[in-house]
């Protein structure tokens, strides 16, 4: 059985977002998978990098935090919230990201998840990006909301490219970066200005959606074989 862990950043119960992870969880539930969850504003998850996510120093004298990173997960001192997220990121088959779009990125808890979550060593480093990520062979999505219309985005709207452009730090530089295969993310455009039942008919076609979610484009991602030693391209 696959299994699904879904990474949740919205502080309020009945948002529109959690609607959105509610539906997702049933869909891959119906599905066959295995689901675990990180709700990251009800877990009361701290965003916020510092030197007390490490019980024992390698360096006492300055910090470097990746390298901290390393030597803490492998001696294990690492922080117990963070041992319980990557054991969770490596358990699972698929990660689904859900969060609203704020100010072209995610909330910044989110973003603190993968700060603080995503380890150098284990996760990438060195040459061990891209497909030799630490965490190849997973995949990735997400489901997000924002307040402005689709026709804002993408070649010709005023912001440009969404999922290409402003989130490419996510679903290339984070994502793909440690060797996920990232699946297109579901986007609900306008949803703080739609009528009921236009939010109730984007919630069915984001189940349709995951329903299918393995015959969705996938993101580019650089190839390993068109660069060299020193990842200029060939």
């Amino acid at each position: 059985m696959p299994t699904a862990l879904l990474v949740h950043a919205h502080s309020e119960r009945d948002s529109f977002v959690t609607a959105m992870r509610d539906r997702i969880a049933e869909t891959l539930s119906a599905s066959g998978h295995e689901l675990i969850h990180s709700d990251l504003y009800e877990m009361g998850f701290n965003p916020v990098l510092s030197p007390a996510d490490f019980g024992e120093r390698g360096n006492p004298d300055h910090l470097v935090y990746a390298l901290e990173q390393r030597h803490n997960f492998n001696a294990g001192t690492l922080a117990p919230d963070l041992v319980a997220e990557i054991e969770k990121v490596k358990q699972a088959d698929l990660i689904v990201l859900t969060f609203p779009l704020f100010w072209f990125g995610t909330p910044a808890i989110m973003k603190g998840w993968f700060d603080r979550v995503f380890i150098s060593g284990e996760f990438y480093g060195g040459k061990t990006i891209y497909e030799r990520g630490g965490m190849a062979g997973k995949k990735a999505s997400a489901a997000f909301s924002l307040g402005g219309r689709e026709d804002m985005v993408g070649a010709r709207g005023i912001h440009g490219p969404l999922v290409h452009g402003m989130l490419r730090h996510l679903f290339q530089g984070t994502l793909g970066y440690v060797g996920m295969e990232v699946i297109e993310p579901f986007v609900a455009h306008n949803i703080p200005y739609q009528p009921l039942e236009v939010r109730r008919k984007c919630l069915d076609d984001l189940g349709a959606y995951f329903a299918d979610l393995d015959s969705k484009p996938r993101i580019p991602i650089p190839d390993l074989a068109n660069f060299g030693p020193r990842f200029e391209q060939l």
